[in-house]
Parts: structure tokens; C-alpha cells; sequence
């Protein structure tokens, strides 16, 4: 339903545009909502965006736009855009969208932009950039409600109509002691039903869930799933309130570092980009150092075939089962690690229990490998007739052996990227199916060497 509603919204932006029919194209970019006019702009080229973008009447319709257009759309957009134009737009934007924007610029053009915004709003922006930008301090967003423990239910919904109206999350109340400490929070349906002069400390919950400003945003992502909540307060190191995250931003990061590991793991590199969104040359740079580890790998498995060259010569049937023996070994290898770097990314895999992991994975492997192991000793008897049995046995162990030891590598690899603080993610792709791949060529002809010799 909703890619259906896209694409005809976007055949109808790009027939309007080819008519040059600006009348229509205004009437639909001011009544459609920011997030469907940013899908709408990924494909359409700069000088579309630009006209679909001058159609707008609003700033705060801009800034919206801006809040949800991607990061790379955003800065070739603003590129030629006067600067005084960009900051107007800025001041209506949530300050931690601003200070991810500027974060991509440079840091001239940031400079400019933060002394055209007004000093409250760019003092924010300047302490947001002050944090690593895939931290709690560079997600969070420093408009929050904060009211004094000893402040009554009358006067905190008085202070919500009259200075946190603006406030992005008012559905939790953060409470605060004399030094603005955070020692509770109130949901905002607690408030309106307890009695006007009751006092926030008598109803506020204390057992806050809370995170430091130096806290990774992907472990801040973990929380606030894990516990349910729409925002999670960031605390500096004195436990003092400093700004919250919200469960927008969280979906956010969970699209990116999903979309992160599932890169990694297809070896094409580190970044959260979607491939259409980078050149070609920048898609180069990034996939050649991952297929160079599988190049090196294919050459190792060149010579272990050359050193068992005098079995493969004897029966040259072994070379028809190479592909499926090893294709096999790399499908358990990438399968396993796959479920071993989810368990980790999610929590579900203790680290301090990595043997019973390897065990387990290794016992599924050779579960799969003694079925397929024997099916393929049955197909190998049916193909080649039963004078050549020893054939049969020799394909059949190499299938258990190859996806045995293809499952313990890859329950491995992850949990000792892991161990040493490197991205388990990586282990997934080239790591796993080179490794396999070179083990599974040693273990089919060593097996095949010695029952020929049998």
C-alpha cells in the first residue's frame, strides 16, 4: 500500500515536471507530507529537487524536509543555496538534525551557517557537535521537560502550557533535585490524574533508565527496545540532565546499523549507504579490499588442489563434486555466522559462554552434514555405478567434514572479532567463505588421498 502510494506520487511529480506544469506541482509539494516528498527525492535528479524545493511556501515545511530528506540528498541540495537561506531554515529544524547537517559540511561553511543562527539555538548545535556523532551526547536533543522534585502537579502542567510547549517528547517529565541532578520521571498521563497539589516526589518513579553522553548509540538503541520506552534521558558524568533520546531517532539507528552489518557482511565495506548513493569509483574503493581477502583465498585453494594433484588424477570424478562440497561448506559457514553475529548485535549470545556456542554450532553442522553427507554417498552410487563405492564414502565424509568444520569457523571467527573489540560483522563475509572454502578443498582430497589408498 504505502509503495504503491509512492510510486504514484512520484510518476505523477515527474510527468508534472516533464510538462512543466507548476501550478499542479505547487498544489501537491505543499499538501504532501515531508516524508513522502523525501522518498520522492531520491530519484529525481538536482535540478527537479531544486525546482520541487523553490515550490514550497513555508520555512517550517523546508525544515521538515531537510529533518527527513538523507544526509547526501541534503548537502548537494543545500551546496549553491545561499547561507542566509540555509540558517532561516536551520532555526526551525530539531537541533540534533541541524548538527548531523552540519556535521557533514565543512567546517568554513559550518562556521557561517552557526553565526547566522540566532546565539541560543547555535550554542545548542555547537555542544551537540562537541560529542562523537554516533554517541548518546551526538543523538540526543537538549529541549526536554525538567521540573523540580518539590513542584506540584498544578505547577507542572502550568509550566507545560507555558514554556514547554515546544518541547519534541512531552510524554515523560523528567525530575530534577536543586542542582538539576536527575533522580526521577513521570509520565504525563500520572500527572494529570493525581490530585493539582500533589508533589512530584511523592508519585515520580526513581528507578530512571538513563545513559551517559559517551554511551555508543547502537547500545542506546538496545535500551530503549529493551525497556520500551519513547525516549531515554542522557546524563553527563555527574548525573546531570543534559538531553534525551528519542524512540524516532532510535528507529533511525536501528535501520542504519542494520543496513551497517548486512553491508559488512556481504563484504562491501563499512558504511550505512546505500549503494545507488555513492559513485561508482567510491563502490570500487570500497568492495575491492574485501574481494582481494577472497582472491587471496582462491589462490590458497589452488594450491592445496595442485598438492593433491596424483589423487585427482587417479579418479578424476572427484572434480565434479568440488562445487556442491564446497558450496555447502560456504552456505553452513555464512548461515551460522550470520546467526552468530545477530546474537551478539541483540544480546542473546553471552560472550562468557563461547564454548557452548562453538558446541552447539559445530553439533548443528555435523547434523547437516551426515544428511547431505549421505545423500550425496547415495547420488555419487546411483551416478557412477556401486564398483566405485569407495567413491561414495569418500564424498559422503568430505560433506560432513566440510560443513563441520565450516560451522565451527564460523561460530569462531565472529566470537573472536568480538573478543579483541573488531566489528563481528566482518567475519561474515570474506573471512568466513575464503576460510571454509580453502578448508573444505584440504578435507575432501585428504580423505579422498587416503581412501584411494585404502
Amino acid at each position: 500500500m504505502l509503495v504503491d502510494r509512492t510510486k504514484l506520487l512520484l510518476d505523477t511529480i515527474k510527468r508534472l515536471l516533464r510538462r512543466s506544469a507548476t501550478s499542479h506541482l505547487h498544489k501537491i509539494v505543499n499538501k504532501t507530507h515531508a516524508a513522502d516528498l523525501a522518498v520522492v527525492f531520491r530519484f529525481l535528479t538536482l535540478s527537479e529537487q531544486e525546482t520541487l524545493f523553490d515550490l514550497m511556501d513555508s520555512v517550517e515545511q523546508k525544515a521538515m524536509l531537510f529533518s527527513e530528506l538523507e544526509e547526501e540528498i541534503l548537502v548537494k541540495l543545500i551546496e549553491d543555496m545561499p547561507a542566509e537561506k540555509i540558517a532561516e531554515i536551520l532555526e526551525q529544524m530539531p537541533t540534533d538534525d541541524v548538527a548531523d547537517l552540519l556535521g557533514k559540511l565543512s567546517d568554513d561553511r559550518s562556521k557561517a551557517l552557526l553565526d547566522l543562527m540566532t546565539k541560543e539555538g547555535s550554542e545548542e548545535v555547537e555542544g551537540l557537535l562537541s560529542y562523537d556523532a554516533e554517541t548518546a551526547g551526538g543523538i540526543m536533543v537538549p529541549d526536554f521537560i525538567a521540573l523540580k522534585q518539590d513542584a506540584t502537579a498544578r505547577e507542572a502542567i502550568e509550566a507545560l502550557q507555558k514554556d514547554y510547549a515546544d518541547v519534541e517528547m512531552p510524554f515523560y517529565l523528567y525530575v530534577v533535585d536543586d542542582h538539576d541532578h536527575l533522580v526521577g520521571v513521570i509520565s504525563l498521563r500520572q500527572l494529570v490524574v493525581v490530585p493539582p497539589e500533589t508533589k512530584l516526589k511523592s508519585i515520580m518513579a526513581t528507578d530512571v533508565v538513563s545513559v551517559e553522553t559517551n554511551v555508543d548509540q547502537e547500545e542506546v538503541a538496545r535500551i530503549v527496545a529493551r525497556y520500551n520506552i519513547l525516549a531515554v534521558p542522557v546524563v553527563d558524568e555527574n548525573n546531570k540532565l543534559v538531553g534525551i533520546v528519542t524512540v524516532d531517532d532510535i528507529i533511525d539507528i536501528i535501520r542504519e546499523e542494520a543496513t551497517e552489518d548486512i553491508l559488512k557482511m556481504a563484504g562491501i565495506g563499512g558504511g550505512a549507504e546505500y549503494v545507488e548513493t555513492q559513485s561508482i569509483f567510491m563502490s570500487v574503493r570500497k568492495r575491492l579490499p574485501w574481494l582481494f581477502a577472497s582472491w587471496i583465498g582462491g589462490i590458497f585453494a589452488c594450491y592445496v588442489v595442485g598438492h593433491f594433484q596424483q589423487s585427482l588424477s587417479k579418479l578424476v570424478y572427484l572434480a565434479a563434486f568440488m562445487p556442491i562440497i564446497m558450496g555447502m561448506g560456504g552456505n553452513v559457514g555464512t548461515q551460522t555466522s550470520t546467526s552468530v553475529v545477530r546474537g551478539l548485535a541483540t544480546g542473546r549470545i553471552n560472550v562468557k559462554q563461547i564454548w557452548h556456542v562453538i558446541l552447539r554450532e559445530l553439533s548443528i553442522g555435523f547434523s547437516l552434514g551426515f544428511f547431505y553427507g549421505l545423500l550425496l554417498s547415495l547420488f555419487a552410487q546411483f551416478r557412477y555405478g556401486y564398483e566405485h563405492w569407495q567413491l561414495g564414502l569418500v564424498v559422503g565424509f568430505a560433506m560432513i567434514c566440510s560443513m563441520t568444520v565450516a560451522a565451527t569457523v564460523a561460530s569462531c571467527l565472529p566470537l573472536v572479532f568480538h573478543r579483541f573489540h573488531i566489528d563481528p560483522a566482518v567475519a561474515t563475509g570474506p573471512f568466513v567463505t575464503t576460510s571454509t572454502d580453502i578448508l573444505s578443498v584440504f578435507f575432501y582430497f585428504q580423505i579422498a588421498t587416503l581412501l584411494l589408498h585404502i
